[in-house]
């Protein structure tokens, strides 16, 4: 089972006598890396989330934006004079009277709309507590766990196309790697005819050299390491929990065998699946990026 690290997902509701809303947007990242973006109000409770999505999502950039919808009711609050303010804007207004020749005494409502003379004091701090913002924090991870989950199924089918592709490349060179070898038999011993001319040939020894290249040559053990590395990722496939790292480390061994067979080829159709197999390997590593 595969979950890719992009996704979203919001939550919305009643905390603390006002309405809340939480989202989280994850996208790919070789760690858990969390940010939190949340009310003054609930920077006692980052702690609590932290460990909440913790335990939700191995790896990733995780980024969490809580507001208010509706704020809480906060009591009531105080209004603060600045009275320095209010006598500053009163004489530029007397000052602006005589300038223009109005007569008149300046307005009080005006003075009193003017920023900053009459400001709302805090009311009683708000308080909340985990437990209700938690189910708001869970129906966001739900939400965004569920769409990981709808971008994984389709690179999980995409990871399979690709160790398919692997394993048929594979089969053909299983395949080639027999003829290959008698060809490369039946070519020593003509160019150790053609050299010894009508000298006699050591039949032993030739045969020596020609069981030694053969070992030399040989494609058995990478091809079936390559197979159980294939086995081996079609099984973390199937697993419940995070998978990309065992798969990293996978393929990684794939390209090592991958890399030996391409050294041992000395033949061009088995070198034409090496370079497909390499091909097939780097799109296969390039959709890990983006597993969780």
């Amino acid at each position: 089972m595969a979950y890719s690290m992009t996704g979203f997902g919001a939550g919305e509701g009643a905390v603390a006598g006002g309405r809340l809303v939480v989202e989280i947007r994850t996208v790919n990242h070789r760690f858990f890396h969390l940010s939190i973006k949340a009310p003054p109000a609930l920077a006692p409770l980052e702690a609590a989330v932290r460990d909440r999505l913790r335990r939700d999502f191995d790896r990733g950039h995780v980024t969490v934006s809580v507001r208010w919808l509706e704020s809480p009711d906060r009591g009531a609050g105080t209004v603060d004079l600045d009275l320095e303010r209010a006598r500053s804007i009163v004489a530029r207004l007397r000052e602006l009277q005589t300038t223009l020749g109005i007569a008149g005494e300046p307005d009080l409502a005006l003075v009193a709309r003017q920023p900053d003379v009459l400001v709302a004091g805090a009311g009683e701090a708000t308080e909340v507590v985990w437990q209700e913002l938690q189910p708001v924090v869970l129906a966001a991870v739900t939400e965004c766990k569920a769409m990981r989950r709808r971008e994984g199924d389709v690179l999980l089918g995409e990871l399979l196309h690709r160790l398919e592709q692997l394993e048929r490349s594979a089969g053909v060179v299983g395949e080639r790697a027999p003829h290959r070898l008698i060809a490369e038999r039946d070519r020593l011993r003509a160019a150790v005819r053609e050299l010894t001319e009508s000298r006699t040939v050591d039949e032993g020894r030739l045969e020596q050299e020609i069981a030694y290249l053969a070992d030399k040559l040989d494609l058995t053990e990478e091809l079936v390491r390559l197979q159980a590395h294939i086995g081996a990722c079609r099984e973390a496939l199937g697993a419940e929990s995070p998978i990309g790292k065992r798969l990293g480390f996978l393929a990684q061994e794939m390209g090592r065998e991958v890399n030996t067979i391409g050294s041992k080829a000395n033949d061009a159709a088995i070198a034409a699946e090496v370079v497909a197999m390499k091909g097939e390997l780097e799109k296969f590593r390039e959709q890990l990026e983006n597993i969780e």
